[in-house]
């Protein structure tokens, strides 16, 4: 498609951007334009292309800033800055970037395909190491690939906001209950579901609320990631499924005995990377890569979800202290640092199967979780 032919967001000049207040909005634009193959530019920093959407095959870049989890599986992880955990990575190669270039870099599904990439030379950020973190967050929310080309040429103006705007799009005191209604359920007819809606956000958290609230006892709650493959399609890859189900028939016998219980269902596919990149990472694992691993080589977190948002949704309901389902003891520590009283971690371990098994193991001995 033709630059011409593109519509756009609407955009404003970095200058009156710096002395704006913080926006939620504007930084919605910006996860809007990386989807869109936009580019981005962050507090007077590089003017930044996404690579993966980039339909552009003329652009051409020096330098390319990538995630240091993926400058580690391109063998950086011995240079300065890719050594620093975390921390985003600057990388020129040997001639400037094309398109197609630049993407062999960005995308492992292209490893095998483009196996002698480089040499490269991870170089330091100057002053704009903050706008190279936000933007590699950006498009994680995006749910793209973390990595981008730096000011290449002949890219288009680009969508400008602020370190100040990125960080207020997360903030979870923008979330408000949007909807309520009744809703019968197979586990519990008597339930109520509550939709909650942020400004900036198009992601559509709600919470189940199933029997009578009761003063004075904490509720059983189970915090679930959305997860389409499990939820909706019965995916064997993982557990989401039997869990979510198991979860809603544990809340209905708490309310069959006077107690109640509240699901939170978290629009954070993937733990937080997307649903088109968790697909990327099964396809990876069906190379052998490990969960922690898949995510590693996309250049992603292997945990990004979303507890302060969830802490939120409680807080709207006035629920301050919970029994918490989950095998996970960092989910725990997450939601009591966020101020919510976890009086009780419920176990919640289902059988595995021979095609999760794997993945459950190393939920328990990459990440933690107090599984049988």
């Amino acid at each position: 498609m033709g630059k011409a032919q593109r519509s756009r967001p609407p955009r404003h000049g970095i200058r009156a951007l710096s002395e704006a207040e913080p926006s939620p909005r504007r930084a919605a634009q910006g996860v809007d334009a990386l989807r869109h193959g936009w580019p981005i530019q962050l507090d007077g920093g590089p003017v930044l292309q996404p690579i993966e959407t980039c339909y552009d095959d003329a652009l051409a870049a020096e330098t390319l800033l990538i995630s240091a989890s993926r400058a580690a599986t391109l063998k950086l992880a011995n240079q300065r800055e890719a050594a620093i955990p975390g921390e985003p990575v600057l990388l020129r190669g040997a001639e400037r970037f094309s398109r197609d270039a630049a993407l062999a870099v960005a995308d492992p599904a292209l490893d095998l395909a483009h196996p002698m990439k480089g040499p490269f030379k991870a170089l330091p950020h100057g002053d704009w190491a903050d706008q190279a973190r936000a933007a590699l967050d950006l498009a994680r929310i995006a749910g793209i690939l973390p990595a981008f080309m730096v000011a290449p040429e002949g890219a288009e103006p680009p969508v400008a906001l602020t370190l100040a705007d990125a960080r207020a799009y997360a903030d979870p005191a923008n979330l408000i209950i949007a909807s309520r209604a009744r809703l019968p359920v197979e586990a519990f007819e008597q339930a109520e579901i509550i939709a909650f809606r942020s400004p900036a956000d198009t992601r559509e958290h709600v919470a189940l609320v199933i029997g009578q609230r009761r003063s004075g006892i904490a509720p059983l709650v189970r915090l679930h990631s959305e997860c389409l493959t499990g939820d909706v399609l019965g995916s064997l890859k993982c557990d989401c499924g039997p869990q979510l189900d198991a979860a809603l028939h544990a809340m209905a016998d708490e309310a069959r005995r006077g107690s109640w219980g509240v699901l939170l269902y978290m629009r954070q596919e993937g733990r937080g990377i997307g649903l088109v990149n968790k697909l990327r990472a099964y396809a990876l694992q069906d190379q052998g890569h490990d969960t922690v691993d898949a995510n590693t080589r996309l250049g992603l977190p292997d945990e990004a979800r979303d507890f302060p948002t969830a802490a939120r949704i409680l807080d709207l309901l006035r629920v301050s202290s919970i029994r918490l389902m989950t095998n996970n003891p960092a989910k725990v520590a997450a939601l009591e640092s966020e101020g919510v009283t976890v009086a009780e971690r419920v176990p919640h371990a289902l059988p595995d199967n021979p095609h999760n098994a794997r993945y459950l193991a190393t939920k328990r001995d990459r990440a933690g979780h107090l599984l049988p």
